[in-house]
């Protein structure tokens, strides 16, 4: 069942949503506490938090901006300087380039098909699937204007505000269709759930489980659906698990995107704050416990 906190006052956000930038500037720490009260639903304890999503809050404002393993680790670029120091190159996703501008890119030497991602923050990216139709000044004027973004003082994720901004292009893994994603969630070292996503760009579906392949359906979030049919675990998830957990070793949390083509399995990205820690679980419940296993 959905959870009932996921209905917006629209006209509520249309009040405060000329004044978040100075709330922003002013007090960071405020502005989350409002933002986390207007999309939960919940008052914010920073003093002494109990949920999950108000430990991501704290790891967000005080923790994680102070790290420097963790701003490497976001970046798309250092993370793969921290994967390859720990000797684990064979999961990387092969590299085409990185380039601190649009226009040192040579796009006649790419193949076909890769994918364009900042390396400053989340979601700034570009799937192409057809070089032959990309739109080169379309494209260019996106990531001028990425580039150009301080996301971490943007989204108040202050870990992404120390990391070079740069364009890194990667080798595309997909078929057809883009792969399943396979997001890991490792708590103090130890990975405990997970979601999976598939129909990305078409019909999109996030299936949650625990780390043992039952489903954890009071974790789902923000009113995403699961699919219709069940999703079979990899027969190398034991090899996923050690993965997420090496590299998540440092980190008191941390989200660790994997991907599996054929039983190869790739790395994806590290996430610290996923979508903010403003998450809203269908089961409330599941806030709880999945804080209870978060030890900040």
């Amino acid at each position: 069942m959905r959870n009932k906190n996921l209905k917006e006052n629209l006209f509520k956000r249309a009040l405060v949503l000329p004044f978040r930038g100075i709330i922003k500037k002013i007090s960071p720490v405020t502005y989350v506490k409002l933002q986390y009260k207007y999309i939960t639903h919940h008052k914010l304890n920073l003093k002494n938090p109990k949920r999950y999503t108000e430990k991501l809050q704290h790891l967000r404002l005080y923790e994680y901006p102070n790290n420097d393993l963790v701003s490497k680790c976001a970046s798309r670029v250092g993370v793969r300087e921290y994967i390859k120091g720990l000797g684990l190159d064979e999961y990387l996703i092969p590299c085409l380039g990185i380039y601190d501008n649009f226009d040192d890119i040579n796009f006649a030497e790419l193949p076909n098909q890769f994918v364009m991602k900042c390396s400053h923050a989340c979601a700034f990216n570009m799937i192409v699937k057809d070089k032959s139709t990309l739109d080169i000044n379309e494209a260019r004027k996106k990531f001028d204007k990425w580039l150009k973004t301080n996301y971490g003082k943007k989204t108040i994720e202050l870990h992404y505000a120390k990391i070079k901004p740069q364009i890194i292009i990667e080798k595309y893994i997909g078929g057809l269709e883009l792969p399943l994603e396979y997001k890991i969630h490792v708590f103090n070292g130890k990975a405990k759930n997970l979601y999976v996503v598939s129909g990305r760009g078409k019909d999109i579906r996030y299936n949650n489980y625990y780390i043992d392949w039952t489903p954890f359906d009071g974790s789902q979030f923000n009113g995403w659906k699961k699919t219709d049919y069940p999703l079979n675990k990899p027969e190398n998830f034991d090899e996923m698990i050690k993965l997420a957990e090496t590299l998540a070793k440092p980190f008191p949390f941390v989200r660790v995107d994997l991907y599996n083509i054929d039983g190869k399995i790739y790395f994806g990205e590290m996430t610290f704050t996923p979508a903010k820690g403003t998450l809203i679980l269908d089961d409330d419940s599941a806030d709880f416990k999945m804080g209870e296993w978060l030890k900040i």
